[in-house]
Protein backbone atom coordinates (compact mmCIF):
# COMPACT_ATOMS: atom_id res chain seq x y z
CA UNK A 1 0.00 0.00 0.00
CA UNK A 2 1.55 3.49 -1.08
CA UNK A 3 1.67 6.33 1.71
CA UNK A 4 -1.90 7.66 1.86
CA UNK A 5 -2.30 11.26 2.84
CA UNK A 6 -4.54 12.03 5.43
CA UNK A 7 -5.67 15.91 6.22
CA UNK A 8 -5.99 16.35 9.36
CA UNK A 9 -8.52 19.45 10.64
CA UNK A 10 -8.55 20.85 13.63
CA UNK A 11 -10.53 23.16 15.69
CA UNK A 12 -7.64 23.58 18.48
CA UNK A 13 -4.48 23.43 18.55
CA UNK A 14 -4.27 21.19 21.29
CA UNK A 15 -5.23 18.57 19.10
CA UNK A 16 -2.49 18.63 17.09
CA UNK A 17 0.26 16.81 19.07
CA UNK A 18 -2.01 13.97 20.37
CA UNK A 19 -3.28 12.54 16.55
CA UNK A 20 0.44 13.04 15.36
CA UNK A 21 1.91 10.73 18.10
CA UNK A 22 -0.97 8.32 17.62
CA UNK A 23 -0.12 7.85 13.98
CA UNK A 24 3.56 8.65 14.61
CA UNK A 25 3.26 5.08 16.76
CA UNK A 26 0.31 3.01 14.80
CA UNK A 27 1.04 3.93 10.92
CA UNK A 28 4.41 6.34 10.87
CA UNK A 29 3.91 5.89 7.03
CA UNK A 30 0.56 8.12 6.64
CA UNK A 31 1.68 11.61 4.98
CA UNK A 32 -0.23 14.19 7.43
CA UNK A 33 -1.37 17.48 6.81
CA UNK A 34 -3.31 19.36 9.61
CA UNK A 35 -5.19 22.34 8.94
CA UNK A 36 -5.93 24.61 11.90
CA UNK A 37 -8.62 27.11 12.35
CA UNK A 38 -8.93 27.66 16.47
CA UNK A 39 -11.55 30.47 15.77
CA UNK A 40 -13.70 27.40 15.00
CA UNK A 41 -14.21 26.57 19.03
CA UNK A 42 -14.56 30.11 19.92
CA UNK A 43 -17.11 30.73 17.73
CA UNK A 44 -18.82 28.18 18.66
CA UNK A 45 -18.21 28.84 22.02
CA UNK A 46 -19.66 32.06 21.65
CA UNK A 47 -22.77 31.21 19.07
CA UNK A 48 -23.94 28.38 21.45
CA UNK A 49 -24.54 26.15 18.63
CA UNK A 50 -23.89 25.28 14.99
CA UNK A 51 -25.47 26.93 11.86
CA UNK A 52 -25.49 27.29 8.54
CA UNK A 53 -22.48 29.25 8.49
CA UNK A 54 -20.25 26.74 9.80
CA UNK A 55 -21.20 24.33 7.79
CA UNK A 56 -20.29 26.24 4.88
CA UNK A 57 -17.02 26.90 6.56
CA UNK A 58 -16.52 23.39 7.18
CA UNK A 59 -17.64 22.00 3.15
CA UNK A 60 -14.75 24.92 2.38
CA UNK A 61 -12.47 23.15 4.67
CA UNK A 62 -13.31 19.90 3.22
CA UNK A 63 -13.07 20.93 0.02
CA UNK A 64 -9.77 22.86 0.39
CA UNK A 65 -8.39 19.05 1.77
CA UNK A 66 -9.98 16.80 -1.29
CA UNK A 67 -8.10 19.62 -3.90
CA UNK A 68 -4.53 18.58 -2.35
CA UNK A 69 -5.07 15.10 -2.99
CA UNK A 70 -5.88 13.77 0.55
CA UNK A 71 -7.14 10.06 0.56
CA UNK A 72 -9.03 10.53 3.83
CA UNK A 73 -9.87 13.15 6.24
CA UNK A 74 -10.15 13.13 9.62
CA UNK A 75 -11.53 15.81 11.98
CA UNK A 76 -9.92 16.02 15.40
CA UNK A 77 -12.78 18.55 16.90
CA UNK A 78 -15.92 16.67 18.53
CA UNK A 79 -18.11 19.56 18.89
CA UNK A 80 -19.06 19.72 15.28
CA UNK A 81 -20.53 16.38 14.19
CA UNK A 82 -23.51 17.42 11.98
CA UNK A 83 -21.01 19.70 10.06
CA UNK A 84 -18.59 17.13 9.47
CA UNK A 85 -21.52 14.94 8.20
CA UNK A 86 -22.40 17.11 5.55
CA UNK A 87 -18.35 16.94 4.76
CA UNK A 88 -18.91 12.97 4.29
CA UNK A 89 -21.51 13.61 2.39
CA UNK A 90 -19.78 16.29 0.18
CA UNK A 91 -16.36 14.31 -0.52
CA UNK A 92 -17.86 10.58 -0.56
CA UNK A 93 -16.67 7.86 -1.39
CA UNK A 94 -13.42 9.34 0.24
CA UNK A 95 -13.15 8.84 4.23
CA UNK A 96 -14.40 11.51 5.93
CA UNK A 97 -14.44 10.62 10.33
CA UNK A 98 -15.84 12.40 12.91
CA UNK A 99 -13.26 12.58 15.51
CA UNK A 100 -14.96 9.96 17.81
CA UNK A 101 -16.70 7.12 15.79
CA UNK A 102 -14.11 4.70 15.53
CA UNK A 103 -13.74 5.39 19.57
CA UNK A 104 -17.47 5.24 20.07
CA UNK A 105 -16.90 1.69 18.02
CA UNK A 106 -14.39 0.65 20.61
CA UNK A 107 -16.41 1.98 23.78
CA UNK A 108 -20.09 0.26 22.99
CA UNK A 109 -18.46 -3.31 22.86
CA UNK A 110 -16.90 -2.74 26.32
CA UNK A 111 -19.94 -1.63 28.04
CA UNK A 112 -23.57 -0.11 28.87
CA UNK A 113 -22.81 2.69 30.56
CA UNK A 114 -20.44 4.76 29.41
CA UNK A 115 -18.29 7.72 30.80
CA UNK A 116 -17.87 10.63 28.77
CA UNK A 117 -15.20 13.19 30.02
CA UNK A 118 -14.92 16.33 28.22
CA UNK A 119 -13.08 19.66 28.99
CA UNK A 120 -15.17 21.71 26.19
CA UNK A 121 -18.75 21.62 27.25
CA UNK A 122 -20.45 21.61 23.53
CA UNK A 123 -19.13 18.05 23.09
CA UNK A 124 -21.61 17.25 25.83
CA UNK A 125 -24.11 18.33 23.92
CA UNK A 126 -22.83 17.20 20.92
CA UNK A 127 -21.56 13.89 21.61
CA UNK A 128 -23.80 12.13 23.26
CA UNK A 129 -26.63 11.17 20.52
CA UNK A 130 -23.92 9.75 18.50
CA UNK A 131 -24.09 6.28 20.50
CA UNK A 132 -26.35 3.89 20.04
CA UNK A 133 -29.72 4.41 22.07
CA UNK A 134 -29.27 0.98 23.90
CA UNK A 135 -26.09 2.40 25.63
CA UNK A 136 -26.37 4.90 28.82
CA UNK A 137 -23.81 7.84 28.02
CA UNK A 138 -22.87 9.59 31.82
CA UNK A 139 -21.47 12.99 30.52
CA UNK A 140 -18.63 14.90 32.85
CA UNK A 141 -17.16 18.10 32.02
CA UNK A 142 -13.77 18.51 33.70
CA UNK A 143 -14.32 22.30 34.10
CA UNK A 144 -11.43 24.89 34.04
CA UNK A 145 -9.38 22.45 32.87
CA UNK A 146 -9.54 23.41 29.12
CA UNK A 147 -8.58 27.14 30.48
CA UNK A 148 -5.33 25.50 31.86
CA UNK A 149 -4.38 24.30 28.79
CA UNK A 150 -4.32 27.64 27.51
CA UNK A 151 -2.38 28.96 30.08
CA UNK A 152 0.10 26.71 29.42
CA UNK A 153 -0.35 24.94 32.95
CA UNK A 154 -0.79 21.31 31.65
CA UNK A 155 -0.19 19.69 35.30
CA UNK A 156 -3.67 21.90 36.13
CA UNK A 157 -5.12 20.61 33.47
CA UNK A 158 -4.34 16.97 33.84
CA UNK A 159 -5.42 17.48 37.69
CA UNK A 160 -8.88 19.07 37.06
CA UNK A 161 -9.72 15.90 34.50
CA UNK A 162 -8.46 13.23 36.87
CA UNK A 163 -10.64 14.96 39.96
CA UNK A 164 -13.71 15.28 37.48
CA UNK A 165 -13.19 11.44 36.13
CA UNK A 166 -13.62 9.92 39.99
CA UNK A 167 -17.81 10.48 39.45
CA UNK A 168 -17.26 8.22 36.74
CA UNK A 169 -16.16 5.48 39.02
CA UNK A 170 -19.18 3.33 38.42
CA UNK A 171 -19.09 3.23 34.47
CA UNK A 172 -18.13 0.64 32.85
CA UNK A 173 -15.73 2.02 30.29
CA UNK A 174 -14.34 5.88 30.52
CA UNK A 175 -14.24 7.90 26.93
CA UNK A 176 -12.14 10.92 26.69
CA UNK A 177 -14.12 12.56 24.63
CA UNK A 178 -11.33 15.23 22.69
CA UNK A 179 -8.03 14.70 21.09
CA UNK A 180 -6.80 17.03 23.50
CA UNK A 181 -7.15 15.17 26.83
CA UNK A 182 -6.17 11.44 25.27
CA UNK A 183 -2.48 11.38 27.43
CA UNK A 184 -4.66 11.79 30.21
CA UNK A 185 -5.94 8.18 29.99
CA UNK A 186 -3.15 6.33 31.82
CA UNK A 187 -3.97 8.71 34.59
CA UNK A 188 -7.78 8.37 34.36
CA UNK A 189 -7.49 4.56 34.19
CA UNK A 190 -4.75 4.80 37.47
CA UNK A 191 -7.75 7.07 39.00
CA UNK A 192 -11.03 5.49 38.45
CA UNK A 193 -9.63 1.47 37.85
CA UNK A 194 -12.00 1.31 34.72
CA UNK A 195 -10.83 0.99 31.17
CA UNK A 196 -10.04 3.88 29.30
CA UNK A 197 -10.81 4.87 25.08
CA UNK A 198 -9.24 7.88 23.16
CA UNK A 199 -10.36 9.37 20.22
CA UNK A 200 -6.92 9.27 18.77
CA UNK A 201 -5.79 5.27 18.58
CA UNK A 202 -9.56 4.82 17.58
CA UNK A 203 -9.12 6.82 14.78
CA UNK A 204 -5.95 5.99 13.46
CA UNK A 205 -6.57 2.48 13.82
CA UNK A 206 -10.17 2.64 12.10
CA UNK A 207 -8.19 5.25 8.67
CA UNK A 208 -6.01 1.82 8.33
CA UNK A 209 -8.41 -0.42 7.75
CA UNK A 210 -10.69 1.78 5.25
CA UNK A 211 -7.41 2.80 3.26
CA UNK A 212 -6.59 -1.10 3.60
CA UNK A 213 -10.21 -2.40 1.91
CA UNK A 214 -9.56 0.20 -0.39
CA UNK A 215 -6.24 -0.06 -1.73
Amino acid sequence: MTSPRIALIHALKHSIAPIEAAFAKAWPEARLMNLLDDSLSSDLARDGKLNDAMTERFLALGHYAAATGADAILFTCSAFGPCIEAVARAQAPMPVLKPNEAMIERAVTMGQRIGLLSTFAPTLASMPPEFPPAVQVVPKLAEGALAALDRGDRARHDRLIVEASHDLRDCDVIALAQFSIAATAPLVAEATGRPVVTTPDSAVEKLMKLLAAKA
